[in-house]
């Protein structure tokens, strides 16, 4: 899986949980693995607009506060590409372990 998979798969799995907006993701997906994994904006942003292309996210502008911001939602589609993603990046995460854990 490479590193564009893997936003796509984290985006995902942050808007399992509930709708949010680009900033909260991308801090739910710094906090959720503890500062080791960060979404920058440059990369975040196509990624969402890709997803929401593909129809496995979708957004709804709010006013908050007098300000519009964007917030996201998975889609039952997207649903599904994150249970496919997860069964890939688990399959992925053995192998690597496989390889790694062997005492030969």
């Amino acid at each position: 899986m490479n590193t564009r998979e893997r936003l796509r798969m984290l985006i995902l799995a942050v808007l399992e949980r509930q709708p949010e907006h680009g900033y909260a993701i991308a801090q739910a997906i710094k906090a959720r693995s503890e500062g080791l994994l960060t979404a920058r904006e440059g990369s975040l942003y196509p990624a969402l607009h890709a997803l929401e292309a593909e129809g496995l996210v979708e957004s709804e502008e709010h006013d908050v506060g007098g300000r519009v911001r964007r917030e996201y939602r998975l889609t039952e589609k997207g649903r599904g590409a994150l249970t496919r993603a997860r069964g890939d990046w688990n399959r992925q995460v053995r192998a690597v372990g496989a390889v790694l854990g062997g005492q030969g």
